[in-house]
């Protein structure tokens, strides 16, 4: 399987196209063997290419990535040097870890908690959302349980979504000043199908696209799957600077723009009215379609909740404005329900391209959904409030054992962005790991190879106890006698 996801087959081999395939571009467009082994190592590291996994023959990967094979021996020599494969004569070249590491991305593999090198239960700070709000669900599907039957005397298919949430979907965005009809809704299986699908409708393999730097580490997984080639509008602690962003576009003229305006992930920012309405003259004027992540646009601790972007534009001036939103955020994670706002030709035509691979979502997860979306605005609050409360257990926690580190307090959102002083972002997940923690190192929201090492983002999503277990664990990784290496010679890559 590519990007995103674990590379682990029924006789736990990789083929070399599929590894080829989670390449950085970076690497592809100039294959040396320490490039071509940092990246392997940190796939292994992330998750994304799975333990004792047998990876291809020398020449054939050789091959797949347009290099040498001497390239290709010398890569597989630092891999084993390091700890990170083992090769038998005759039965080729496996992958492992050295003694003492953990990969950054198992927890995901294993359910949210991670586990320490003892096997442990540890704590998971790598993902930024909550458990479901106390009975929620219970009062959810005791509202659903007597409706699911008169659904169930039809087959069940609804390609587009089940009619009533579309429509909650819609109302809901005309209330937040954007005039919207059921048509121009899509539901999908949680925002990240929804960006997939944007993406396989929109781009093919070597268009320009951009997206803000840092941004959502998942997001850059679904354009290196598409094989885009990816520029970046750099996002700050003073957030966004639109001098350089409308000239980047107008130079690179890109097919596709993709940003986190309300309460950006990972910086917590938010941008200005005025950036938005420069933002989308820009995108207009160069025929680039301008995607919109409202993921965490409901989670506003310090402001009002934003409007929709699009609700900004003139009458007519939005059609190239897409839309992506979820549950996730709000309500659970586990509950897969999210949607796309677009014209309503478009959301026809991305609906062919779902039923391609997915002929229809969860119809009682979208049941479910009705209750949820429908009470949002009286239970979010209380939402909200505790999420301040986490918010300030965080930044006191850091304060006291870690004064060295540095951070914005954001207006919104689910986690800070950590400044540690010095580019040891991916060391320090590496030993948290080992001691339990499972942390976003800063290179994986990073949009170039070797940046935002000295960054980390942290989310405030835990209760207070178990904040100030993982901030002094991590400190203790941090202050260990031993120091960290560094890692601004090896390029990371987005897990």
């Amino acid at each position: 399987m590519a990007n995103g996801r674990v590379v682990q087959t029924a006789d736990r081999a990789i083929g070399s196209r599929q590894l080829a395939a989670l390449l950085p571009a970076e690497v592809l467009a100039r294959p040396g063997y320490r490039a071509l082994a940092d990246a392997v190592r940190t796939l292994i590291l992330d998750g994304r290419i799975a333990l004792h996994v047998r990876l291809p023959a020398e020449r054939e990967l050789a091959e797949a990535v347009g290099a040498s094979r001497a390239t290709v021996t010398g890569a597989y020599d630092l891999l084993r040097e390091s700890g990170y494969v083992r090769s038998r004569r005759g039965s080729g070249t496996w992958t492992e870890l050295p003694e003492g590491h953990a990969p950054v991305g198992t927890h995901m593999l294993a359910g949210a908690g991670g586990y320490s090198a003892d096997g442990e239960p540890g704590i998971d700070l790598a993902i930024a959302a909550m458990g479901a709000p106390d009975g929620s669900l219970t009062d959810a599907l005791a509202w659903a349980a007597p409706r699911l039957p008169g659904l169930a005397r039809n087959p069940g298919y609804l390609p587009f979504g089940l009619p009533d949430l579309r429509t909650a979907i819609a109302d809901r965005f005309t209330r937040r000043g954007l005039a919207t009809r059921p048509e121009q809704i899509l539901v999908t299986a949680g925002a990240q199908q929804a960006f997939a699908l944007v993406v396989s409708l929109l781009c093919r393999a070597g268009d320009r696209v951009v997206t803000e730097n840092p941004t959502y580490a998942n997001a850059l997984d679904a354009l290196r799957h598409a094989r885009l080639r990816t520029g970046s509008l750099a996002v700050s602690d003073a957030g966004w600077d639109m001098e350089i962003a409308e000239s980047t576009l107008r130079q690179t003229v890109p097919r596709l723009a993709y940003v986190i305006p309300d309460f950006h992930n990972p910086t917590g920012s938010l941008m200005p009215r005025e950036q938005r309405l420069r933002l989308l003259a820009a995108t207009r004027r160069t025929g680039t379609w301008l995607v919109v992540d409202e993921t965490v646009a409901d989670i506003a601790l310090d402001v009002p909740p934003p409007a929709p972007l699009a609700s900004l534009a003139p009458r007519g001036g939005a059609d190239h404005v897409v839309t992506i939103g979820s549950l996730s955020k709000t309500h659970w994670g586990g509950l897969r329900v999210g949607w796309v706002r677009a014209t309503a030709r478009m959301i026809t035509e991305l609906t062919s391209v779902r039923v391609a691979a997915d002929m229809t979502g969860s119809v009682l997860d979208q049941l479910v959904a009705l209750p949820l979306l429908a009470d949002l605005d009286r239970s979010l609050p209380a939402r909200l409030e505790q999420l301040r409360g986490r918010r300030e257990a965080l930044v006191a926690a850091l304060r006291r054992h870690t004064p060295e580190w540095s951070w914005q307090l954001p207006p919104g959102g689910l986690s800070l962005w950590v400044d540690l002083g010095e580019p040891v972002s991916s060391a320090l997940a590496e030993r948290a790991a080992a001691a339990g923690v499972n942390i976003g190192r800063g290179a994986r929201f990073g949009v170039d190879p070797g940046t935002f090492e000295h960054r980390l983002r942290i989310p405030y999503t835990l209760p207070p106890d178990r904040l100030e277990e993982a901030v002094r664990l991590l400190a203790n990784a941090f202050h260990d006698g031993v120091p960290l290496t560094p890692s601004v010679e090896r390029p990371h890559w987005v897990a």
